[in-house]
């Protein structure tokens, strides 16, 4: 190791070595916290686009300016629609395409007790 090196390492440069690996390990965390975060916070506040602004997170790196951007849009107040106060229709096409999506039964969804169907108003 010597003729390689030009001395002979003792246990401080191993130590220095071990201290360097930390570091970087550390670093790499660093890295995958601070990348992941925008998709965490929109995950946690029920953004209806989580998974956008999670992947805009994760590929943020590229640019910073990106990440900046899922950071800001990952706490932005969102206009969410209550399916409770949609039409009949409507609400049972969403609860059945959530279904689709969560992987759940269609049974499931069928069971739940239906609302009256909508009254249709002629003009008089």
């Amino acid at each position: 190791m010597q003729s390689l090196l030009g001395f002979e390492p003792d246990a401080w440069d191993f130590a220095t070595f071990g201290a360097l690996a930390i570091i970087g390990a550390g670093f790499l965390v660093l890295l995958y916290v601070m990348l992941g975060l925008p998709g965490r916070i929109a995950i946690a506040r029920n953004h209806p686009e989580a998974e956008a602004v999670n992947m805009m997170g994760w590929l943020g790196f590229l640019g910073g300016v990106s990440w900046m951007y899922a950071f800001i849009w990952s706490m932005k107040p969102t206009d969410v629609v209550d399916i409770r106060e949609l039409p009949a229709r409507r609400r049972l096409e969403t609860e059945g395409e959530i279904a689709r999506l969560t992987g759940k039964s269609a049974a499931v969804i069928s069971a739940a007790p239906q609302a009256a169907a909508p009254v249709e108003r002629t003009p008089a």
